[in-house]
């Protein structure tokens, strides 16, 4: 039996609710293709252009009726689970079901637990939500206190808010049950909704982004899973990229990838972060690996005929 969590782009899902479902229609077959019998799935997915659209949506809203309440960003994050993992639920289980396979598919609402005193509190740089004028942005800072903003490479002005380290799945036992019952499983979407224990028990949301490679390395460390496949919109790790030596690499042991880490060769809120939560997967416990690559070459890939291959 193998376990795989698969972590899907937010942005390989389009910025729309239908260009979303047209692009999960098409890497449902994909995803699918992968699962032999004895495997056990569970997908984990970004959502950079949803939460933005639907953190905006409210806040346009709220601006020309009062009825319309300014949407917390932790709610934010929930929705867009919700309506991803509807999408998901939907094409997964038609390709599923067109296959004549036993599996079902259920999405669980996943809560992330982080450290209140994470240092990344203090310094916010994940931007969050459509890009804005300044005026609009020195606007919004003005009008909710606390909000910070920032110019984003020249394209304009957005919000940016913490992104600190995940340390606990809340729901973890609740994927396995799900596991155990033949269901695929969509958990953690966005990196999961960031929660803070509170004084006597529970959890409340908190302002901020978890990086969803980080989350997804997490989650499939928290469910004992064997394979980390990270989906995304090149075919491979690649050093030197977008200069003349610019070369996919096939095979790139842990340690290896530490280096081109540490030489500065991935970027920063792209392959940099997906490198690293599958070099920390890989080398928490043996015979664990991690495969990067884009969705059209997936099931090549966990046959090592595409894509790179992570391990210790």
């Amino acid at each position: 039996m193998s376990r795989i969590v698969v972590a899907l782009g937010g942005n390989a899902l389009g910025t729309t609710p239908t260009t979303q479902l047209e692009h999960i229609r098409a890497v449902a077959p994909a995803i699918i293709s992968m699962i032999t019998a004895e495997d056990e799935i569970i997908l984990t997915h970004g959502n950079g252009p949803q939460v933005g659209a639907v953190s905006r949506a409210f806040s346009l809203g709220a601006g020309v009726d009062e009825g319309v309440p300014e949407m917390p960003l932790p709610e934010s994050t929930a929705m867009s689970q919700g309506y991803i993992g509807y999408h998901l639920q939907q094409q997964l289980q038609a390709e599923v079901t067109r296959l004549g396979k036993p599996w079902h598919v259920a999405t669980v609402v996943t809560q992330v637990l982080v450290d209140p005193d994470d240092p990344a509190f203090t310094r916010p740089t994940k931007p969050i939500g459509a890009f804005m004028t300044r005026e609009e942005a020195e606007r919004l800072a003005a009008d909710r206190p606390g909000t910070v903003v920032r110019e984003d490479a020249g394209r304009g002005w957005r919000r940016v808010v913490a992104s600190p380290r995940p340390r606990a799945i809340v729901e973890w036992e609740s994927v396995l049950h799900l596991l155990d019952a033949d269901f695929i499983v969509v958990a953690c979407g966005g990196g999961g909704i960031p929660v803070v224990p509170v004084p006597g028990g529970g959890v409340r949301g908190v302002e901020a982004v978890v990086d969803k490679d980080h989350c997804a390395g997490l989650l499939a460390e928290s469910v004992g899973a064997d394979t980390l496949l990270v989906l995304t919109s090149v075919d491979a790790v690649h050093t030197g990229w977008g200069t003349a030596r610019d070369q996919a690499v096939a095979d790139l042991p842990a340690e290896e990838a530490l280096r081109l880490i540490a030489a500065g060769q991935f970027a920063e809120g792209s392959m940099l972060p997906k490198v690293q939560a599958a070099v920390d997967f890989v080398l928490g416990s043996p015979g664990r690996r991690a495969v990067i690559t884009s969705p059209d070459l997936a099931t090549r890939a966990m046959l090592g005929r595409a894509g790179t291959l992570i391990h210790p």
